[in-house]
């Protein structure tokens, strides 16, 4: 991505703002995707059913089945309203600068069923950016039509259409980042990451066809375009985060998936490729995206549920310009590589209890132009969570409505590409190092 971001001289004091935002990006990820009560409603199944923990985001094979029938299934009683609330609240304590206490977000999900055959999930957010400013916006988009109940070769399959605004937000697997809505923070990642700068996410629009074959086997391919930057502005995004304009784009998902009852595995590959121009009056550059991701679940009687989750995603570039360094002679590279790689381990107990554990890495090819001060974007953290779902359950008090309590340790190994003066300061200037990005968060999230 050859973004300003890549091409900047040393950053000084007054910039660091700038790579602290970008640093946070993933740390109020974690809370984004959760169950939607609409469901719950819909179907009359506790939101568990759907769910490992009660209030998500892993999805069991029951949920992933959910999510490809395009949202659509039922209990037969009567029409219900497809919508559900969702408030977030976040005490903020970083390991320097300010602590902060945020009603953060205010979300309104029209989710569920419109016939047998169409169904999808809107959420509309609205974000507190602090100092009393709030900005709502469109998130995510993901509207289905499904044929179901088919036979192919005497085996079962299903055929759907989904339209959506994030490339991999539509996997019914749950693993891809923009499925979980969090990927590795980054200077530089891939285009199907969207903790990236100039992300795709929420700023494009597609449409991809799907199908499940003999409930194991799932394939997808689809085609996005950029949306025009009047409507990311009109949306609620910031201009400066423009994917820039796409053309000739492909997105290819392909998967295995096994149901074991007690347990389930699959295994699958991801692929985008596009030409792109940013800015849009530029020359075009070729990016493709390549990845794969592997999963289980242990899910028992659903009394202790563990799941581990490995994504890698490479995305290879042939940049537009080759831009000239700060020393005569020296100009930045015509190709390079990145590398997203994400691994995640949540252990559930009785659906109620949780402890999730992720190593998230960023790495990229060697450029001192493009990536300043050290000629590496490499990023490397961990995540260390444990949360409390006390409702949407069968025998719980209610399992239609729901609460998360949760507490967060977000810790930074490496930053652009150092674990110390991580923005490459001039000596005498204050210097900023990766632990220094640290943060703790305490969560909690009510939906009804």
């Amino acid at each position: 991505m050859s973004t300003s971001l890549h091409r900047r001289t040393p950053c000084r004091p007054r910039k660091l703002h700038l790579w602290y935002g970008l640093a946070a990006l993933p740390l109020l990820a974690s809370t984004t995707a959760q169950a939607v009560p609409a469901y719950a409603r819909q179907t009359g199944n506790a939101c568990a059913d759907c769910h490992a923990g009660a209030y998500g985001p892993g999805l069991t094979p029951y949920g992933m089945r959910f999510k490809m029938n395009g949202y659509t299934d039922t209990d037969g009683r009567g029409t219900k309203i497809p919508a559900a609330i969702q408030l977030n609240g976040v005490r903020t304590v970083p390991a320097k600068g300010q602590s902060s206490n945020l009603l953060s977000e205010a979300d309104i999900y029209l989710a569920g069923r419109v016939s047998d055959n169409v169904g999808g999930f809107v959420k509309v957010q609205v974000n507190n950016n602090g100092q009393n400013k709030f900005n709502t916006q469109l998130s995510h988009v993901d509207l289905r039509y499904v044929a179901k109940d088919l036979k192919l070769g005497g085996k079962d399959a299903l055929v759907g259409v989904s339209v959506n605004n994030d490339p991999g937000f539509d996997d019914p697997v749950n693993a891809l980042p923009a499925s979980m809505d969090n990927g590795p923070p980054t200077v530089s990642g891939t285009l199907l990451n969207p903790s990236s700068s100039n992300t795709l996410s929420r700023r494009v629009i597609g449409a991809s066809v799907y199908a499940l074959y003999d409930n194991n086997w799932y394939g997808e391919l689809g085609t996005y375009n950029s949306l025009p930057t009047s409507m990311q502005y009109d949306l609620g995004y910031s201009i400066s985060g423009d994917p820039g304009k796409l053309s000739d784009t492909g997105y290819a998902r392909f998967a295995y998936m096994k149901d074991m009852k007690r347990q389930f595995f699959s295994v699958g590959v991801v692929a985008l490729t596009t030409n792109r121009q940013l800015p849009r009056s530029g020359p075009n550059e070729h990016l493709t995206d390549l990845g794969y991701d592997v999963t289980y679940q242990y899910l028992g009687n659903r009394e202790n549920i563990v799941q581990l989750a490995y994504v890698n995603i490479m995305e290879r570039r042939r940049y537009a310009t080759t831009p000239a360094g700060s020393v005569p002679g020296l100009f930045a590279l015509s190709n390079g590589v990145v590398h997203d790689q994400t691994l995640t381990l949540t252990y559930t107990f009785k659906q109620s209890y949780g402890v999730i554990i992720s190593h998230m890495v960023s790495t990229g090819t060697h450029d001192i132009v493009r990536f300043v001060p050290y000629g590496q974007p490499d990023t490397s953290s961990n995540s260390f969570t444990v949360f409390w779902t006390p409702f949407g359950k069968d025998d719980s008090f209610t399992s239609i409505a729901n609460l998360r309590l949760a507490a967060e340790w977000f810790r930074f190994n490496k930053f652009n590409g150092s674990s110390t003066n991580v923005f490459g300061v001039p000596e005498g200037g204050p210097v900023t190092n990766a632990k220094d990005l640290n943060a703790f968060l305490l969560f909690a999230s009510v939906a009804f």
